[in-house]
């Protein structure tokens, strides 16, 4: 008989938080493979358990190498638990690959749900929930960034967006120049802990309020668009999304190629208005 892999979701602040499930399938768990072995002890001593298992390190550096042996470890019948530092593996942390590999050896895979940034934000933004998307954390080079952006400039879901601290005023500053200055957000900062703090506005507002700096962990939600707001095929409008995203620092074939799919036209339509007159 196969083992089992489980996943289990940890507090994002609360130790409080923990599902009750937690402690029991650490307590009980053959492997338990931790992105941080330090902050697993501490949970540990926090819920007031010890750990029978053997513990492994399973993060961004060796998750490569270590996944065939955990399989090794599940084919062999043993009950593997998967944790991250927070929330829910695989959801932007270490994971995905293990679960891939299980699943395609044909073992059970499991979770003990938890809490979960991406719910807790979009829950507490005070934003449509009704339908919505988690884009993860943007990338961090400055075009690679616009060119994100403004694929989802005419996304009508709302987004849920992964930050850091240092990086948050650039991402802001990057969504208000793709979204337009007027698109309602929310930065979600600290969630569940002591210094929880939710910031609601307009992107421009919250541009201007992130410029003093942020720390801790950030979530971001915005609004998606509205029906009608994407970029129109008049010359003038197409002219101007182009210049738009130039001025962010996209290169002009990729603002061209980023603006003829919000349009929703040929880019070499995008290309004769922008050229016209040169």
């Amino acid at each position: 008989m196969t083992g089992v892999l489980v996943l289990a979701g940890t507090p994002i602040g609360q130790v409080g938080d923990a599902p009750p499930r937690l402690a029991a399938e650490l307590a009980g768990a053959d492997v338990v493979a931790a992105e941080d072995t330090r902050r697993l002890r501490r949970l540990t001593s926090d819920l007031g358990i010890e750990l029978s298992g053997r513990v492994v390190s399973y993060f961004e550096g060796n998750e490569a190498a270590r996944t065939p042996t955990l399989v090794e470890a599940l084919l062999a019948g043993e009950r593997v638990v998967l944790v991250t530092d927070a929330g829910m593996p695989s959801v932007s942390d270490p994971g995905y690959r293990l679960v891939a590999a299980a699943v395609e050896a044909g073992i059970r895979v499991t979770a003990v749900p938890g809490p979960s940034a991406v719910l807790t934000a979009l829950a507490v933004s005070g934003l449509p929930v009704d339908r919505f998307c988690f884009e993860g954390f943007l990338p961090r080079k400055a075009g690679e960034r616009s060119r994100r952006l403004a694929d989802l400039a005419a996304e009508q879901r709302t987004m849920v967006f992964f930050e850091a601290p240092h990086r948050t005023a650039t991402a802001l500053a990057a969504m208000r120049d793709a979204f337009g200055p007027d698109r309602a957000a929310a930065v979600c900062r600290e969630l569940t802990k002591t210094y929880e703090e939710v910031r609601r506005g307009p992107l421009a507002e919250l541009v201007d309020w992130a410029a003093e700096g942020i720390r801790g962990e950030v979530t971001v939600v915005v609004s998606g668009a509205t029906p009608g707001t994407a970029v129109q095929n008049d010359p003038d409008s197409l002219r101007a999304a182009v210049a738009g995203l130039e001025e962010s620092g996209m290169r002009r074939k990729d603002a061209i190629a980023a603006v003829a799919v919000q349009a929703g036209i040929p880019k070499r339509e995008v290309y004769q208005v922008v050229h016209v007159d040169e």
